[in-house]
């Protein structure tokens, strides 16, 4: 109902959640048929801009995307659903209640910019979000999407920087990383070295680095005769370009325990990232690239009925979720494929838990009470907390859950305009973390573990 009195352009009123603002208050129920009452009418529904595919010219239309902006803009200040979870939010109410008057229309293309750049993917706004395509809401609205969109045409436009370029080839850093035989480890430690990378890279001078690993989890793989030939195992590995390069004990980890259980494992030679650093930052291009090569290796597997485990939620998600849509012609009906395929390692055992060959009678425990922090990005893609649910069944455990966002993200956490922020996000999750009685922590996510060593004393 509006509200009698003033002009209803100029009325205020008090959101459910609490806030007050100018104009119309979204709600979960709110009709696709309301007009705004703030100045000039903006539908919610989609506009003829509106598109999540790159393969679609429209796709890469300034101006769609400029009319999708500020529908979603539109959607998200009234609704406020999503105040919590990254600074993208709170900037735009604040640009648009106390600048703007309440008129989303105001804001000026720097202004839309600096919201978009505030967004670092984590994927808890879709999953919170009760208008998307995933609830097949008529607003269609994908905010995480319409970013990677807004990034992609930047990107197309004006390019990427250096860092942006160097942070998104994982694959690259970590190759010249070994080929320096420690040097590159022992110069991360070197303040001097730091500042340079900071001035020339934008890498946070204080950002607790991974440590990059003398010999890949591949080359681990050949030595140790695990590499396929040719398909014969129940799953195969993508161990991602983190465990290639910079942990491959979590990969070795990862096939003793799935040897255990009886399962029998295929490592592939020839795997690359991903591609979502490089997606981060709108670079389309080294996405389907990386994706191709690694559908061409991982096809002939899934084809001949394997399950594909991904280590690290992000890349699970990326293969899962995001590459059926940004890829185009025969490697998306690839990725498609693929992604029926694709499974988390723990997802994987806790499958197979009632069959004879699952190694449920532990010879240890490690007792008390464990803090388990749910990634993001294991989140989104909604499959549930299977590494929770099979650490329940260690006798003498109690599992307590976090599933605040740790706040690292990608390469947020390491750029010098996302490493401070980036602990103020996070500190939900470090006092989840540290509870009193908490004596082991665990978490899917090997750079969340980082995240938690910097700057919560513990490394899961």
């Amino acid at each position: 109902a509006r509200p009698a009195g003033p002009a209803p352009d100029r009325a205020l009123r008090a959101c459910p959640s609490g806030h007050v603002r100018r104009a119309r208050c979204a709600s979960p129920t709110l009709s696709a048929t309301e007009e705004p009452m703030s100045q000039g009418p903006i539908s919610y529904k989609p506009t003829d801009g509106l598109s999540y595919d790159p393969s679609e010219p429209k796709y890469w239309d300034r101006a769609g995307l400029d009319e999708e902006v500020t529908r979603a803009f539109e959607i998200c200040h009234g609704c406020r659903m999503c105040f919590k979870f990254c600074d993208a939010f709170p900037d735009l109410f604040a640009l648009i209640d106390k600048k703007h008057d309440g008129d989303v229309t105001k804001l000026s293309r720097a202004e839309i910019g600096g919201v978009m750049d505030k967004c670092f993917q984590c994927k808890l706004c879709e999953v919170q979000c009760p208008y998307t395509p995933r609830d097949k809401h008529e607003f269609q609205l994908d905010f995480p999407k319409l970013v990677h969109r807004y990034k992609a045409l930047e990107a197309k436009e004006h390019g990427t920087s250096l860092g942006d370029k160097f942070l998104g080839d994982p694959d690259l850093t970590g190759k010249l990383a070994r080929a320096s035989l420690g040097v590159a480890n022992a110069m991360n430690r070197v303040k001097l070295h730091r500042w340079f990378m900071e001035k020339v890279l934008g890498i946070h001078r204080d950002k607790l680095l991974p440590e990059f690993a003398g010999e890949s989890f591949e080359g681990w793989a050949e030595g140790a005769g695990k590499l396929a030939k040719e398909p014969a195992g129940e799953v195969v590995l993508f161990q991602t370009c983190y465990v290639q390069h910079n942990e491959p004990q979590i990969g070795k980890d990862t096939v003793e325990v799935l040897e255990h259980n009886e399962v029998k494992v295929d490592c592939a030679a020839g795997l690359r990232c991903c591609g979502m650093p490089a997606w981060e930052h709108g670079d389309l291009e080294t996405l389907r690239k990386n994706a191709r090569a690694n559908l061409d290796v991982l096809t002939p597997f899934v084809d001949r009925g394997a399950k594909v485990l991904a280590i690290n939620p992000t890349c699970s998600m990326m293969l899962r979720r995001e590459w059926p849509h940004l890829l185009e012609g025969t490697d998306r009906e690839r990725a498609e494929r693929l992604a029926a395929a694709v499974m988390d390692p723990s997802e994987f055992l806790w499958s197979i838990r009632r069959e004879p060959r699952f190694k449920g009678e532990f010879k240890s425990s490690p007792g008390g009470h464990v803090a388990y922090h749910a990634p993001c990005h294991l989140r989104a893609q909604a499959v549930g907390f299977k590494g929770r649910d099979l650490i329940k069944k260690i006798p003498g455990v109690q599992v307590t859950s976090v599933t605040e966002c740790c706040g690292h993200d990608g390469t947020y956490a390491m750029r010098v305009d996302g490493f401070e922020a980036s602990q103020r996000i996070g500190k939900k999750a470090f006092e989840g973390m540290q509870a009193p009685d908490a004596a082991t922590w665990v978490t899917d996510c090997p750079l969340a573990a980082l995240q938690f060593e910097q700057h919560a004393g513990t490394r899961p």
